[in-house]
């Protein structure tokens, strides 16, 4: 689409219009020009020294390992001793005897729970301070895939259930059991003292 001209009449009624306008602002003085800025100075040229280039120099060494989950081991280990310390060393080397054991083997998670929960609470009460729990280390079964499964289902919830009400109360100390006891198929559960 062309632009068309203005009529000579349009220029006339334009022209009126000008002229009888007021400013808005009359107190301002109107200067025909702005002033120029003045010129900026000159910055100073940065010499730029090119290093030599190396395929991989700054990247980073290692690679990371891609674990979606830590180990179970990792995880208990990483909540601190709550226990003396002296003991705990007796323990993680199988010289403290567990006086009672509950084992886990061949159970379903429904059945697995409350006896768990039974077992801790009346060991509890009857004065025990160390137990041991044995879930075993599970069986291979799965096929391996994209997403990775936990193998042993007992050997993963068994420390999330001691970490959980009523049994968190109960329970001082979660740590895996020497070879002796069951290696990395049981815990041993220190438990705290009955008030």
């Amino acid at each position: 689409m062309t632009r068309r001209k203005l009529t000579d009449e349009e220029i006339d009624l334009w022209k009126k219009v000008v002229k009888q306008a007021e400013r808005l602002h009359p107190e301002v003085a109107q200067s025909p020009h702005p002033t120029p800025l003045p010129k900026p100075k000159p910055k100073k040229q940065v010499q730029f020294r090119a290093e030599p280039f190396e395929i991989g120099a700054k990247a980073k060494s290692g690679a990371k390992s891609n674990n979606i989950k830590p180990a179970i081991a990792t995880t208990l280990a990483s909540r601190g001793v709550q226990m003396d310390e002296k003991s705990y060393r007796r323990m993680k080397r199988g010289k403290l005897k567990p006086e009672g054991k509950l084992d886990l083997h061949g159970m379903r998670i429904d059945t697995a729970h409350p006896s768990l929960t039974r077992f801790i609470l009346s060991a509890q009460a009857s004065g025990k301070r160390l137990v041991l729990v044995i879930t075993g280390k599970g069986k291979d079964r799965d096929e391996p895939g994209p997403m990775p499964v936990p193998r042993g289902v007992l050997r993963h919830k068994v420390p999330q259930w001691l970490a959980l009400p009523p049994l968190a109360q109960a329970v001082l100390q979660v740590t895996p059991a020497h070879l002796s006891h069951g290696g990395d198929g049981a815990y041993y559960v220190y438990l705290r003292r009955n008030r």
